[in-house]
């Protein structure tokens, strides 16, 4: 798992860096909107659980039209009187689109969340490590490292100057054992 950390977490810090930079490689004075980046820690959505996230939008004179979200989330719990641990590791990313002005938008994305679990336990028969990387949550998710489709329906409050922002969603999620059409998620971050 540690393994795996390490350049996920690496490529969503160059991702979070490259995004708010990349509008100022195209204009001198790029005219930025207040509300067009963001940072919010989602619980439920495209995580599952919870995430850490940075959006924008590519226009960065604009507040609404289309933008990109990444971030970051997960668990890890250890459990030494049983002689196990558990983790999960998910990194959701979106294409997005607003609609609306002022400071309420109706938000539409599609993107896929990254999964990587893995449970390690004793088996008290054998008294020998297991290692098992197959994940139910609401859709099996089969032996991870896997990807799942995901959709966003919802609402955004985006303050029409730097402030704080709310998000509240709709969150399909698909994978190739299903379709799960009744997952939803809440944000709560600053928009600048």
């Amino acid at each position: 798992m540690k393994t795996i950390l390490k350049p996920l977490a690496g490529a969503f810090l160059f991702l979070c860096l490259l995004g708010p930079l990349s509008g100022y490689a195209q204009e001198v004075n790029p005219g930025k909107a207040p509300g067009s980046n963001n940072f919010f820690i989602e619980l439920g959505g495209p995580s599952l659980i919870y995430s850490f996230n940075y959006d924008f939008r590519f226009d960065r004179s604009q507040r609404d039209g289309w933008g990109m979200r990444a971030g970051l989330g997960g668990f890890y719990r250890r459990e030494p009187r049983w002689d196990s641990s558990e983790g999960m590791l998910v990194v959701p990313v979106q294409i997005n689109r607003l609609y609306g002005n002022g400071k309420h938008f109706f938000e539409v994305g599609g993107g896929a969340s990254f999964v990587y679990f893995q449970d390690t336990f004793t088996d008290w028969n054998t008294q020998r490590p297991v290692r098992r990387n197959d994940y139910d949550f609401i859709l099996d998710l089969g032996e991870t490292p896997s990807l799942m489709g995901t959709f966003t329906l919802g609402y955004r409050l985006v303050p029409e100057k730097s402030g704080f922002l709310f998000r509240a969603q709709m969150t399909p999620i698909f994978n190739q054992n299903g379709f799960w059409p009744f997952w939803f998620g809440v944000s709560f971050g600053y928009s600048f």
